[in-house]
């Protein structure tokens, strides 16, 4: 026991001789179990998820009061998700879904017999939108909401319905999607 260090002698220096034999376990361990890898690069874009949006936006049809319609959007986009929250406020439902064009971006359309004010707060959440714009797409109006820092929500008040687009789309995507809206059938209730 002469030839071991006070252990007011020992430093930083020590406890790193002391960590590495441990550090090299643990990396062998993980080898083994094969919990390890190397990734030279950024991640790969995996698949995107596939809905069958007529399924989604016909039970929607069946279940909600007023008129859905079921666009018909470019081949290329896919149909990624749908939902029918209640739109915060208004004692109305709303049936969303979502897209990823063909160029990666995500857009959602919302329809709702909600007011074209309440479905904007309900869109924009906390976020603080005002109207700024307008676009007139295959005779249909739309007014468009939005500021610097949030994304563009485009409405349009189609009578029966109000319908609300957003996402991160470009202004054609915009445009492809309120085309498609403008030009689509009401799904009757089964």
């Amino acid at each position: 026991m002469a030839d071991k260090k006070p252990r007011i002698l020992q430093n930083n220096k020590d406890m790193a001789w002391s960590l590495i034999p441990l550090l090299l376990a643990c990396l062998v361990i993980a080898a083994i179990a094969g919990q390890c890898s190397l990734r030279v690069g950024g991640p790969e874009a995996g698949e995107v998820p596939r809905i069958d949006v007529g399924a989604s936006l016909q039970a929607d049809a069946n279940a909600l009061p007023f008129p859905i319609r079921q666009p018909q959007v470019p081949a290329e986009w896919i149909p990624n998700s749908a939902s029918r929250p209640p739109v915060t406020g208004s004692g109305s439902d709303a049936s969303t879904v979502g897209y990823v064009t063909g160029a990666g971006s995500y857009l959602s359309l919302t329809q709702s017999d909600a007011t074209e004010d309440e479905l904007v707060r309900f869109k924009a959440g906390s976020s603080q939108v005002s109207a700024g714009g307008a676009e007139t797409i295959a005779n249909v109006n739309w007014v468009v909401y939005g500021n610097d820092a949030t994304e563009p929500y485009w409405v349009a008040d189609l009578g029966d319905a109000r319908v609300l687009v957003t996402g991160s789309g470009s202004q054609d995507e915009f445009v492809a999607l309120a085309t498609a809206v403008a030009s689509a059938k009401v799904l009757a209730p089964r």
